[in-house]
């Protein structure tokens, strides 16, 4: 298999169906063998039943909704083509940019190609969130991509060896495989309006992937180190607390200043306490990194029913 087509769904029954067939299209024109594998996030609409009636398709239906980076999980699981290509499943995502993506992606021996949406076709509220997204993502990871929540991409199928999704990660894969030393790129795409059904983004999602981005943060800078972090936080603390306790100690000896009534001891002593426990956090958190990188961990979403027809 040369192409996996991943599109996760959550009531588009009035899209699939056109999805689907302009995704056919395009790939019946590389002459290429594919795939296109379709995952029902727990639709509440007649979305399942518009995909069980088209061909080719392979279809993974969840028992409830788990989000759009569970069903992408799914889908890079079940794929099995030589590359990944990801894309919305509400049509603003334009399946012909599909071979300009692959293109680049060969000719200059790239391991990812993100699409970046330079044209936005989105309301304002949405737009704006995006851009303050995108800046604080530059600032604490900056993976280069113009446009990470992007999620029309190529992946070459070893991304993906031994990485598993969770949360709001789909708009930071290009950051995770960045740190695991795979090679990005990007080429602008065409961003189409939204025809039919409603969006998904709201505020919760927004801060979800504030939070997420700040895991991808931390796995980036001390992922096989987090006692770098907290010790260095444990050692800022102690050191304050221990300095402050000092001058104060020096200036009770001179009669400089009464201390019956004061609170800065009680203070002195909290940071050299917190120290103390970011230290010792530091050091659990190193051994249960440690332990999570020996261990295998289980999917975390349920499938009723794996269809391919």
């Amino acid at each position: 298999m040369k192409l996996s087509i991943i599109i996760p769904v959550f009531n588009e029954e009035k899209n699939v169906e056109s999805l689907h067939s302009e995704i056919v299209a395009v790939l019946t024109q590389l002459k290429s063998s594919f795939e296109v594998i379709f995952i029902d996030d727990g639709s509440t609409d007649g979305t399942y039943k518009k995909l069980i009636s088209l061909t080719p398709i392979k279809i993974i239906h969840f028992r409830r909704n788990f989000g759009q980076t569970a069903a992408l999980d799914a889908g890079i699981k079940m794929a099995q083509g030589d590359y990944l290509v990801m894309l919305d499943g509400d049509g603003q995502n334009d399946p012909a940019d599909i071979p300009c993506l692959i293109e680049k992606l060969e000719r200059e021996n790239l391991d990812i190609v993100s699409g970046w949406r330079k044209i936005r076709r989105d309301s304002f509220s949405k737009r704006l969130a995006s851009r303050l997204a995108a800046l604080t993502r530059r600032f604490l990871i900056n993976d280069g991509v113009h446009d990470s929540g992007c999620t029309l991409k190529v992946y070459r199928r070893g991304c993906f060896d031994g990485v598993d999704l969770m949360g709001e990660m789909h708009r930071f894969i290009p950051a995770i495989l960045k740190i695991r030393g795979f090679k990005v790129g990007e080429i602008k795409v065409n961003h189409r309006p939204r025809l039919a059904g409603q969006t998904k983004y709201n505020w919760c999602r927004g801060l979800k992937g504030v939070l997420d981005m700040i895991s991808v943060w931390f796995w980036q800078k001390y992922a096989s180190r987090p006692l770098h972090l907290f010790g260095g936080l444990g050692f800022i603390f102690g050191f304050v607390g221990s300095l402050s306790l000092f001058g104060l100690l020096i200036l009770r000896l001179f009669s400089l200043i009464t201390l019956a009534d004061k609170i800065w001891p009680l203070i002195s002593i909290f940071f050299i306490l917190m120290g103390v426990n970011f230290f010792i956090f530091g050091i659990l958190a190193d051994i249960m990194v440690k332990d999570y990188y020996k261990k295998n961990k289980q999917d975390y979403y349920l499938i009723s029913e794996i269809k391919d027809q």
